[in-house]
């Protein structure tokens, strides 16, 4: 079974004949307006599939999502039902929840890039929904989920998308099943779209803005071909095989398309709690892999077109790092993105996306980085989805790093710079006072504030890639024995401090300094000009144990233990009052009119007001930020950071005699009750020189009503 999953064996095998039952004569029938993939009316269904070198043409239909044959093949006619490249046929009788696979026959020649199989099941490229596992039918042939005839209709009950202006987000990264699929999230319905609904008024007393999701769309979750211990989960989702279905393990309703259902459910109730919802697309590579992977879609349909091969086209150019890369600047693979885009944005009411490896989408067709390429372009210009946010990673596996110059105004990216300078900077490296001021101000070095304005950076310290924030002051080295990989996967370039024991202690001092770290690096995310982003969990000191890549772990290393919540709800306070914080200082988030003051829109100091001239060795910090809130009032605040280990003394700049300093987040607080007080209430009066204890930061406001 294994060496037929396996492409190039069974590939020339003489065709296996399947069963006909109910053969019917069907009139061509062709819709040129229509989208490719299965198109639902009252009447039946007409599928449409692209195919530029294939002779035939199948469509098989299945009666039940178990069954491993179909109860009926249609074949179609290559003079009646081929227009161009593109296969259509109209079958009436079928109904929403139809099962079916695609099936192509053509050459089988890998020097020329083409690798039919006539006898594989072949997913819909543009399939809305899959169902089942993947099986093996009797002839050996591999089975892999069959699609689904979806019914787009919803009463989506007047929702339009919540256009919220991205400079004003505060961004929680999550994956679906993780977030409550332990017992201890106290879920009716864990680890589904349903548990996430469950958790919004969680999500609303935290006060973020939007769900940042990791991947939702159809992927292949393990490698049926592969046993033992090469057998490993793919938990977290980046490994796709239909763009346009929400992934059906996190429907809780196991009915052939529930899933649809369902996480338009999930959108609906998190627009009606003010809170968008991001996706995390992958559209850099497939679960079919490079030369050895299986053919379950793409690769049986026009692998030359889909992929971007060498030029010994047998193989696959790697930019992804997981065997192959998608050829998003072949016109046809850019319309099909362009199309899921639009799909996702008006059947689904999603608020925005995170492209994955989004360097690769800046490749031409032989895998070149160009300037201005079409797909970046298209997907910033296209007015059906204006209203949404768009997200890049800006770099690859092959080494291209586009952080601070990926696409246009429209693009925001997560800055990688932000997460390394500030974790060196916070943990008290030498060297990094300079950088860590330029990204807590916006990072205007990498995004010109001309072109790009206060929305290009999206802030992280930590994301789902890498350590959570609690193991980032927990352990020295990444512990990913459990992956199975001898500890080779995973990056090596943590910049992450133990405090001092490694993982798990029950020594206070230890536990103490980890919290003041943690709180750290909250104050000052968020803090921070850009858009900030963080990890779900991390608001109450989640832990994957040292783990910095749990792609593979669909258990409690990876899953939410909300047992944490009650333990460390210290922690959790003082992320929700600095999201009320920041929600409060506008001036963090943006330019606005200047202040009144006349003090400079952003400034940095030292030890001494206005010094910026830090040495190499500096780990003392302040960031000042002064304009008018919506009040039409003065808004000026200052961050002071001592990542030190010793208390520092820093002299305030000056303000006018009607303005007083006040301290409204103090880290370094004795009593946590006392980290985060209202400046209005006249609490902390300070003068204008204030001792940072060690490893500690401050936020002060100057408020006009002290005297």
């Amino acid at each position: 079974m294994v060496s037929d999953f396996l492409e190039g064996r069974n590939a020339r095998e003489e065709e296996k004949v399947l069963p006909a039952a109910g053969s019917r004569v069907l009139e061509p029938r062709f819709n040129m307006n229509l989208s490719y993939g299965a198109i639902l009316d009252e009447q039946g269904v007409q599928f449409v599939v692209f195919s530029r070198n294939a002779h035939e043409m199948r469509i098989l239909l299945y009666e039940n999502v178990q069954d491993s044959m179909p109860m009926e093949v249609i074949r179609l006619d290559r003079d009646l039902n081929r227009w161009g490249d593109v296969w259509c046929i109209y079958v009436p009788g079928l109904k929403e929840g139809t099962l079916y696979h695609f099936q192509a026959d053509g050459p089988f020649s890998p020097h020329f890039g083409m690798r039919f199989n006539k006898n594989a099941r072949l997913i819909d490229p543009f399939a809305k929904a899959l169902s089942g596992e993947y099986l093996y039918a009797e002839d050996g042939m591999l089975v892999p989920p069959k699609c689904v005839v979806v019914d787009d209709f919803f009463d989506w009950k007047g929702d339009r998308h919540l256009r919220l202006p991205l400079p004003d987000s505060i961004i929680y990264e999550m994956h679906v099943r993780g977030f409550t699929q332990s017992p201890t999230s106290g879920c009716e319905y864990p680890g589904s779209y349903r548990g996430v609904i469950e958790k919004i008024p969680y999500l609303k007393s935290l006060g973020v803005t939007a769900v940042e999701l990791m991947p939702v769309h159809e992927y292949l979750e393990r490698d049926p071909a592969a046993s033992g211990p090469n057998r490993r989960e793919n938990y977290w989702g980046y490994d796709p095989v239909a763009f346009f279905a929400p992934h059906q393990g996190y429907a809780w309703d196991k009915t052939p398309g529930a899933q649809v259902r369902e996480f338009k459910e999930m959108v609906l109730a998190l627009h009606q709690a003010g809170i968008e919802v991001i996706l995390d697309v992958v559209f850099n590579h497939t679960a079919e892999g490079n030369e050895h992977g299986p053919t379950l879609s793409f690769k049986g349909l026009e692998n030359s077109v889909y992929y971007i091969l060498e030029d010994d086209q047998r193989y696959y150019k790697n930019y992804s790092g997981c065997g192959n890369t998608v050829n998003g600047n072949h016109p046809i693979v850019r319309k099909m993105i362009f199309d899921c885009l639009r799909h996702w944005v008006h059947n689904y009411h999603v608020d925005g996306f995170r492209f994955d490896l989004a360097s690769i989408l800046s490749r031409d067709r032989r895998g070149n980085l160009v300037p201005n390429p079409p797909l970046v372009e298209l997907i910033a210009e296209d007015p059906l989805i204006a209203d949404t946010k768009i997200i890049a990673e800006a770099w690859d596996a092959a080494g291209a790093y586009q952080v601070g110059n990926f696409g246009c105004a429209r693009w925001a990216e997560w800055n990688g710079r932000y997460r390394d300078d500030l974790r060196s900077f916070l943990k008290g490296d030498e060297g990094f006072a300079h950088a860590a001021a330029q990204r807590i101000a916006g990072s205007a070095d990498l995004y010109n504030p001309i072109g790009r304005g206060s929305q290009a950076s999206v802030n992280f310290i930590t994301c789902h890639d890498g350590f959570t924030l609690y193991d980032l002051y927990s352990y020295n080295q990444k512990h990913n024995e459990a992956n199975g990989w001898d500890g080779t996967d995973g990056t090596d370039d943590n910049r992450s401090w133990n405090c001092g024991a490694e993982g798990d202690t029950d020594d206070g001092e230890v536990l103490g300094l980890r919290r003041r770290l943690i709180k750290n690096a909250c104050a000052v995310l968020l803090g921070s000009r850009g858009i900030p982003m963080f990890l779900a969990g991390d608001e109450f000191c989640n832990t994957q144990f040292g783990n910095n890549n749990p792609y593979c772990q669909d258990n409690e290393i990876s899953w939410l233990d909300w047992g944490m919540l009650e333990k460390n709800r210290e922690i959790f306070d003082f992320f929700r009052n600095m999201i009320a914080f920041r929600k409060k200082h506008p001036v963090i988030r943006r330019t606005t009119a200047p202040c009144s003051c006349g003090l400079p829109e952003i400034s940095f100091h030292g030890e001494q007001p206005w010094d910026d001239d830090y040495g190499a060795d500096s780990r003392v910090l302040g960031v000042m930020f002064a304009g008018k809130d919506e009040s039409d009032r003065d808004d000026i605040v200052f961050l002071a950071i001592n990542a030190f280990w010793e208390p520092m003394q820093m002299e305030l700049p000056g303000l006018p005699e009607s303005h007083h300093w006040v301290k409204t987040v103090d880290t370094g607080a004795d009593d946590p009750s006392d980290c985060i007080r209202d400046a209005q209430s006249g609490a902390f009066k300070s003068e204008n020189r204030i001792i940072l204890s060690p490893r500690s930061v401050m936020l002060l406001v100057a408020d006009a009503g002290l005297t």
